[in-house]
């Protein structure tokens, strides 16, 4: 189950893309040969007028919510933590705050509005976007392209639901229970290629292997699985953007022994899951294998866990306050309902969080 807040209730997967042919960007008839899933999604979401790249529009805020438009204080919990990591680095002069996936640049903005002023002035922040600049946004923000050059920058850089859009490859059994790639269509229609090879076979062996029977020892056809190198490396290229500080991805996850036995591949589009279809008019996205990610010494939290660590808890404000301030309880009881839903362990509070220490001092920052 995919928990990426959407605007309205989900409709199922549509095997025979209905709800693709009557969408009114629908493109016409299929242009493009079979290839598999990673290719498909490169073109898709980042090509030519891709879902990400095209810059009309509401940008992917009028498909879905993620946390950082659930509530601001996902963006003074990231204040928070800004915080700790300048006084961990000793308060450089240059302190850089990279938003990998910045979107239009919401958290950014939530986060120079809650950081306190001697910290604030001293902040270099960073867009890594491939859309193009939003109207109005803080001249103070860097927008990029692609990441900073690696080592180049100390602070803090946080990748929020960006490790889900890095493109991948999809594995599935055949009748023999041999792991296949799957090729795609423009439209979104599948078939089973060549069996899987190379580092592909060797990351399913180590992260995700699939079984070759059922449980009884039937040929296991049709499990699928995702394949995440691409992920891995997309990881570790931000990562050594510092040279020292921390590197935070937040993501909704899966580890080695609980991955989802048909896979998690799906698409959004204006504010309704669908079936996923690479032709640009609909969000393509996978859950992220955020154990094979990690680097030695990371550290794996739980959303829930991190933002109670940065004072973001979601209890109710105490009812002696109606009678005293009735206006405050009031924005007490908004903001306790917002932090509810962005830890809640059965949506947004399961996200998995990773932090990766850079140059040792940032280590146990929500831990200790």
């Amino acid at each position: 189950m995919r928990w990426r807040t959407i605007l309205s209730p989900r409709v199922p997967r549509d095997p025979a893309h209905s709800a693709h042919l009557a969408h009114p960007a629908y493109r016409g008839p299929v242009t493009h040969d079979w290839c598999g899933w990673r290719d498909a999604t490169e073109r898709a979401l980042y090509g030519p007028g891709g879902f990400y790249t095209s810059g009309d529009g509401p940008g992917p805020a009028g498909h879905f919510r993620t946390s950082v438009h659930v509530s601001p204080l996902y963006a003074e919990a990231l204040a928070t933590l800004l915080c700790r990591v300048d006084a961990a680095l000793g308060s450089p002069a240059d302190l850089a705050l990279v938003d990998v996936g910045a979107g239009r640049g919401e958290l950014l903005t939530g986060v120079l509005a809650a950081l306190p002023e001697p910290v604030c002035a001293r902040v270099r922040p960073y867009a890594v976007e491939r859309a193009p600049r939003p109207a109005g946004l803080d001249e103070r923000v860097t927008w990029l392209p692609e990441l900073p050059a690696p080592g180049s920058l100390t602070g803090l850089l946080f990748a929020n639901e960006w490790l889900d859009n890095v493109p991948v490859d999809v594995a599935e059994t055949d009748g023999d229970g041999v792991p296949r790639l799957v090729l795609v269509r423009a439209d979104g229609t599948e078939r089973l290629g060549a069996p899987v090879t190379g580092a592909d076979a060797d990351w399913l062996a180590r992260w995700w292997p699939l079984p070759d029977c059922a449980p009884d020892h039937a040929p296991a056809s049709g499990l699928r699985a995702e394949i995440g190198h691409p992920r891995d490396a997309a990881w570790s290229r931000a990562v050594r953007t510092l040279r020292a500080g921390l590197a935070v991805t937040a993501d909704y996850a899966h580890s080695r022994d609980a991955r989802p036995p048909y896979g998690t591949l799906t698409g959004f589009r204006e504010g309704r899951e669908v079936h996923p279809v690479p032709d640009g008019t609909c969000d393509i996205t996978a859950h992220v294998a955020l154990d094979a990610c990690a680097g030695p010494g990371a550290e794996h939290l739980s959303q829930r866990q991190a933002l109670h660590a940065l004072g973001i808890d979601g209890r109710r404000p105490p009812l002696s306050l109606a009678s005293s301030d009735p206006a405050a309880y009031v924005r007490a009881l908004g903001a306790a309902g917002a932090a509810a839903e962005l830890t809640d362990p059965a949506g947004l509070g399961s996200f998995g969080w990773l932090l990766q220490p850079v140059g040792g001092s940032c280590t146990g920052l929500l831990t200790r």
